[in-house]
């Protein structure tokens, strides 16, 4: 079984699950090590940021998960798939916090990034930001002073180095209302990758569901039956592990599967991922529902479980503490892909 087919195969069968390192986060030691500990605890996707180190980093950390002398509950047979992220300006995935000089330092911001991308100094770690928006959220409305830049990729160059250097699919983050440019850029997107899987991941913040539906639609002119849809109930929202947290994830792709796949038989197989507000409820939820899902996606859940345990872990050796780790993401995995 080829590489796509096997793809189509885990989807197919709801057995999907991909683990979201950030497509902002540029930290190739954490993404190395995070892919090396979710291999190993049973995860068969990733998804990180479109930059080729970042992507060697990822399969790196894949490749000593999957000569590690303990199996743990990875799969020799089912090397993880690699996707990278590119978003259009606007998007939440793809954007960069900046600390203006409205700052009247008060230092709220530092404790609130879940990714310590705030130094003392309050400067922003472009590296570290995953533009989640939690340091505006505590920033002082009398102040005001978090504003956000576009992190730029230039997709023709940028996309075809990161499929060199091991990617298997790519995804566009496209929660944004200028329809017009965005299909520019999904075509843009296809064309970098013309015979492998190719994802758009959309949200409500900016679209009605009948906007959600006609856009997925005309992306699937352009990608055909490569097409899978991440539906993103509240992007980057991960941090508590609830019903409630989790309750908009599923609700989408409620909509999708209500609205688009019941409906049109030209979708019944589209692939539909869960995401944006992803925990250990999402999965339990869903079936609880009669949701129908492909497969789920976690990012802030995800990496919080193992952030305590990720400094003291060394890629390719044993310890307690990667132990410890495996087991809390293998929980993760199995509470959600039975």
């Amino acid at each position: 079984m080829d590489r796509v087919a096997g793809l189509r195969n885990l989807l197919e069968s709801s057995q999907f699950f991909k683990l979201v390192c950030g497509a902002g986060n540029e930290n190739a030691d954490e993404v190395n090590k995070l892919a090396f500990i979710y291999t190993l605890a049973g995860c068969n996707g990733f998804d990180v940021s479109a930059s080729p180190e970042i992507v060697k980093a990822c399969l790196d950390g894949i490749e000593a998960a999957m000569s590690f002398e303990q199996i743990y509950w990875s799969d020799k047979s089912q090397i993880p798939y690699i996707t990278v992220s590119v978003g259009m300006p606007g998007d939440h995935h793809v954007r960069k916090a900046v600390i203006t000089d409205n700052c009247i330092r008060c230092d709220l911001c530092i404790p609130s990034c879940p990714t310590n991308a705030i130094t003392p100094s309050l400067l922003v770690k472009d590296d570290l930001c995953i533009g989640c928006g939690d340091c505006e959220a505590v920033c002082p409305p009398t102040a005001s002073a978090i504003k956000y830049k576009h992190n730029e990729k230039e997709l023709s160059n940028i996309l075809p180095e990161c499929i060199a250097e091991g990617a298997e699919s790519i995804e566009l983050h496209a929660g944004v209302p200028d329809n017009q440019t965005t299909i520019q850029e999904w075509k843009t997107v296809c064309d970098c990758l013309p015979d492998g899987m190719v994802s758009m991941c959309l949200d409500r913040y900016h679209l009605s569901n009948v906007q959600l539906i006609e856009r997925i639609r005309q992306a699937k002119d352009v990608a055909g039956d490569r097409l899978i849809i991440q539906a993103d109930g509240v992007p980057i929202s991960g941090g508590k592990d609830n019903f409630n947290t989790t309750l908009q994830a599923v609700s989408i792709a409620d909509v999708i599967n209500k609205d688009l796949k019941l409906k049109d038989k030209r979708f019944r197989k589209l692939p539909v991922l869960i995401s944006g507000g992803t925990n250990t409820y999402t999965g339990k939820l869903a079936k609880q529902c009669g949701v129908p899902f492909s497969g789920i996606t976690i990012g802030t859940h995800a990496r919080k479980l193992v952030k305590e345990k990720v400094d003291s872990i060394i890629v390719g050796k044993n310890s307690p503490e990667l132990a410890v780790a495996i087991n809390s993401a293998h929980n993760l995995i199995s509470s959600n892909i039975s």
